[in-house]
């Protein structure tokens, strides 16, 4: 909920329904999931996070605010999970396809993690990452850099000749589109396609089916495209401080 960037995103309303809804119910319709867990942290400002949690009936695990990789560890062991698929909470256009898919691609290779966002294709918002519970274990019992254990699964990726990796490839390059919510201007993006397409709210709508729409709309093009200069603007100051 204290999200520097945009203050509350989680559960800012969508499509009538908070942004939280709209992740948990797509992850929950993916073929391959057998329970989802929001991992949230220990902080007072997160209390509303397990109460909607609580009032919704979705498993919720708290912890560290900044070790997000410990939080992970913490739903893991909750859930008894072999198998651990990652996506993050201010996604609301996530689709259970692309999940399915990921989670089919490391299973059918071995890897340890698999994920769509190796290599950029999918728009963002999609993205997906899948990892045995063995390979998460060793992350969080090792990783030492700050940066690691809050987004973490850079210290799986980064180790490629220690962890065997695959990555997924979106059928065509649609990266450009941006679904997810960082900032007051994604939201307005957000807000915008769904006006425009009513359907998008169906969990399982296809993503490429929404993407070919927006790529075939100028007006939802431009909305676009002022939301991925609005994050570059945001980003660059970050890098700055």
């Amino acid at each position: 909920m204290g999200s520097s960037r945009l203050s509350g995103k989680v559960l800012a309303l969508l499509g009538g329904s908070p942004v939280l809804w709209h992740v948990t119910t797509r992850a929950a319709q993916a073929r391959t999931v057998d329970q989802v867990v929001v991992a949230t942290s220990d902080q007072p400002g997160d209390d509303s996070i397990a109460g909607w949690c609580a009032a919704e009936g979705v498993s919720c695990v708290r912890g560290p605010e900044t070790d997000v990789l410990s939080r992970y560890a913490l739903a893991a062991e909750a859930s008894a999970a072999d198998v651990v698929v990652r996506v993050t909470a201010d996604c609301p256009l996530l689709s259970p396809a692309v999940l399915d898919l990921v989670v089919d691609a490391r299973a059918a290779s071995g890897a340890d993690y698999a994920s769509n966002t190796l290599a950029r294709g999918f728009p963002h918002g999609l993205d997906v990452e899948c990892f045995t519970r063995a390979t998460l274990n060793s992350a969080a019992t090792e990783a030492l850099d700050p940066e690691e254990r809050e987004h973490v699964t850079p210290f799986v990726y980064n180790r490629p000749e220690r962890f065997r990796l695959a990555s997924v490839a979106a059928p065509e390059d649609w990266s450009w589109l941006r679904w997810t919510l960082d900032t007051a201007t994604d939201l307005q993006a957000l807000e915008a396609i769904i006006a425009a397409l009513p359907t998008v709210l169906d969990p399982l709508s296809d993503w490429r089916v929404t993407a070919a729409q927006v790529d075939a709309s100028l007006a939802l093009r431009a909305v676009n495209d002022v939301a991925r200069t609005a994050t570059r603007a945001v980003v660059a100051r970050i890098r700055l401080h």
